[in-house]
């Protein structure tokens, strides 16, 4: 065996520690597809109560009146208008905006993971069109998120497969981790940050949890818990 491939097998063979990050009030103060729908508005590309009509669909969602599937495909369906390149070219577009807008506690959050040599990911239900600027822009290259469906090259305006939400956050994470040779009982450390009481199945699976500007719910579930509640990302650094 050859000292690279010797060393590449023990780095295989060590512990390795994982760090998860939700995406909206989580590492941003703001929800993502929302910012996305505007910015397409500002483009010229859909009618100014577009935006409006998906905060409705939010607020529903909150009070639990709509669906989380039927909200998402909400958010999604405008990508129908649109062919993959011109997908690729909004979203282009899209990050060289809101790079101004990521705050940089949460940059110097998931850095600092990063440098510690974590095996990071961001792990969100909004769309991969959507997040990935984001997660460019986090340096990570590792995206965990509900899946634009695309048929001809062309966007349908639909999920394709599962939503990235709730438990199902928790099969994207171990399928991520057994394409990496990767199981949770070995790892040496896991940690997830979230705002969201949606996502209290993989803050109840991984070693760490960390609950961010939690909702009222998450908030009661952390205290109950015990798990650690940050008010602002700065706390983290």
């Amino acid at each position: 065996m050859t000292p690279m491939a010797a060393r590449a097998r023990a780095l295989a063979a060590t512990p390795r520690c994982i760090a998860l990050f939700d995406l909206d009030l989580t590492l941003i103060s703001y929800d993502s597809g929302m910012a996305f729908l505007r910015f397409l508005v500002d483009r010229g590309a859909f009618e100014a109560d577009v935006p409006e009509r998906y905060l409705d669909a939010c607020q529903q969602y909150v009070r639990g009146e709509l669906p989380v599937a039927r909200l998402h495909a909400i958010a999604m369906a405008p990508l129908a208008r649109f062919s993959v390149a011109e997908g690729d070219a909004l979203a282009a577009a899209f990050g060289a905006q809101i790079a101004v807008t990521i705050p940089q506690a949460a940059r110097a959050l998931v850095a600092a993971h990063r440098e510690r040599g974590d095996l990071c990911a961001l792990v969100t239900a909004t769309n991969d069109v959507v997040a990935t600027p984001f997660a460019r822009e986090f340096g990570l290259d590792q995206l965990l998120s509900s899946r634009a469906e695309i048929r001809d090259g062309r966007y349908t305006g639909a999920v394709e497969g599962e939503l990235c939400h709730g438990a199902a956050k928790v099969a994207r994470v171990e399928q991520w981790l057994a394409e990496n040779g990767l199981a949770w009982p070995g790892l040496a450390h896991s940690v997830f940050y979230s705002d969201s009481a949606s996502d209290l199945p993989l803050l109840e699976r991984v070693a760490e949890a960390v609950v961010v500007r939690p909702d009222p719910r998450l908030r009661a579930e952390a205290e109950k818990r015990g798990w650690r509640i940050v008010e602002a990302l700065a706390d983290e650094r």
